[in-house]
């Protein structure tokens, strides 16, 4: 089942029905493919050839889906990387990942002049703008693209362990790394997440995060396999979306905490007004437990966790589980399998915290260009996560937080998402992170900083007060409580705790 074949087959099978929506664009399967396919040959016309890496520099738009397609096609490999990178981060993943073009947007041109001397494997033909024509040093994407035949590329034979894309990691510890993803592992992500996500042929999916995310693949991949309707929104707006939901009859959504909570401010979020609704799948980080509940009120049985790592496990929770294990981040899929690990390398029984191990079919073969970083993370065919966690006696995957985020006060192990289930709870809390400060008769003592919910106010000291009456241990109470605006994200939706920390010791708002 080689990715290179899905579209053609659609546009001959179902050439009338609609392929993506994003905006006011519509296509249908048959222009859609006539579309990628001169992509395909205008990149090939650049004389880039199989396994040389193209990246993306793009904002959501329909020309992203179309270089996906296209390097599936032609055996490229693509490397999706963020538009808000600056100066050193975009230069050193540029040259990081072997690019040898660029295909980006009129608003990241300052950007790359700044850097392109120091990018001597990228041609100057090979920069392409797809939203000008008339920047100087730059190719303007749909001229060129418009001047390529419309016939399929000519055939170029792609084997299960050629590479698709470098995906970079988020980036909240340490530097970035380039994580390689076969064609193999794309379509077990055609396959596994539509199996486990319940995507058919009918489904229509929509997509509101960055597609440089790879929780954007785990329901692309399954729509690019079954034919599905991809709608496609520019950017996340909580009204916005659950419009689109009603109007386009939206059956699946991948989300990020952050959005889920904005969402959850719609009063017509819910099983009454979006009854088409099959799924709303949470990923990229642990949605806390109030959040989770309200979400299961709102729409019963709708509701699937996802944790994993790009690198290549993961664990679902599945809408049906038991009301019970709402709390868990599920169990691993058919084909993977799951350990918890002690600072020795043992085996845990349920119930003991220590590392979550894993591997499955989609784990990577390793870092781009980088065998030691691999090494450290595969480790005898089992990938280790850094994150902490335990599993009940029926196997269910309870995350508890990562390594690097532990606080460590008096000598204690303290948890900050264990604390952040509890700031939650508070009645004028909509979204929260807890981090370690030093201290200096208990070496760390934790902190808050919260988001209030809308048209609701309340001090610092009042939250705090309220949260230390309620946390199950003394070592687990607060020491002062910040509020701000928002958190600080990754294009990944992870909190970054180490932004809001640095923040607080230097008395600065993130």
């Amino acid at each position: 089942m080689p990715l290179n074949t899905l579209l053609a087959r659609h546009a001959h099978v179902t050439p009338r029905k609609t392929a993506v929506v994003c905006g006011d664009r519509r296509l249908t399967f048959a222009d859609f493919n006539i579309r990628v396919n001169r992509v395909a040959n205008a990149l090939r016309g650049l004389g880039i050839g199989k396994g040389e890496q193209v990246a993306t520099i793009l904002d959501n738009s329909i020309e992203v889906l179309e270089v996906y397609h296209a390097v599936a096609k032609t055996g490229l490999v693509v490397v999706p990387l963020s538009p808000l990178l600056r100066g050193d981060g975009l230069s050193n993943l540029l040259r990081d990942s072997d690019a040898v073009a660029v295909i980006s947007e009129r608003k990241m041109a300052p950007h790359l002049d700044a850097i392109r001397t120091g990018l001597p494997a990228i041609p100057d033909d090979r920069y392409l703008l797809i939203d000008s024509r008339d920047t100087p040093g730059y190719r303007a994407y749909h001229e060129l693209v418009a001047q390529a035949g419309d016939s399929e590329p000519a055939f170029t034979l792609i084997e299960r362990d050629d590479p698709f894309n470098i995906i970079y990691s988020s980036g909240t510890t340490g530097l970035p790394k380039g994580i390689v993803h076969t064609h193999a592992i794309r379509e077990a992500y055609c396959t596994g997440f539509g199996l486990s996500y319940r995507i058919h042929p009918e489904s229509v999916i929509l997509h509101s995060g960055s597609l440089v995310f790879n929780g954007a693949f785990l329901t692309l991949m399954p729509a690019w396999f079954q034919g599905c309707t991809y709608v496609l929104q520019e950017s996340f707006d909580a009204r916005r979306m659950v419009d689109a939901i009603g109007r386009e009859r939206v059956t699946h959504v991948m989300t990020v905490p952050s959005q889920i909570i904005d969402l959850l401010h719609q009063p017509d979020f819910d099983e009454q007004h979006l009854p088409a609704l099959e799924m709303v799948c949470s990923v990229g980080a642990p949605l806390l437990l109030e959040h989770k509940q309200e979400l299961a009120r709102r729409l019963p049985r709708r509701f699937y966790e996802l944790y994993g790592l790009t690198e290549g496990f993961v664990t679902i929770l599945d809408r049906d589980a038991p009301a019970d294990k709402i709390g868990s981040v599920g169990v691993p899929p058919p084909g993977y399998e799951l350990r918890i690990l002690d600072e020795g390398g043992r085996d845990l029984p349920a119930g003991q915290v220590g590392e979550i191990v894993g591997r499955g079919p989609i784990m990577m073969p390793g870092y781009y260009k980088r065998p030691d970083l691999t090494a450290a993370a595969i480790k005898d065919g089992w990938l280790h996560s850094g994150d902490l966690g335990y599993v009940d006696d029926d196997s269910f995957l309870f995350l508890v937080d990562r390594k690097k985020d532990l606080i460590v006060s008096g000598g204690v192990n303290v948890y900050p998402r264990d604390i952040e289930e509890v700031v939650v709870r508070h009645p004028a809390v909509a979204d929260v992170a807890v981090f370690g400060v030093p201290h200096e008769r208990w070496g760390e003592t934790p902190v808050a900083t919260v988001v209030l919910r809308p048209g609701v106010s309340a001090t610092p000291d009042a939250i705090r007060d309220w949260v230390n009456e309620r946390v199950s241990a003394r070592f687990q109470k607060i020491d002062a409580v910040r509020i701000v605006a928002a958190l600080p994200r990754n294009v990944a939706g992870k909190t970054l705790r180490r932004v809001l920390q640095q923040a607080y010791l230097d008395g600065e708002n993130p």
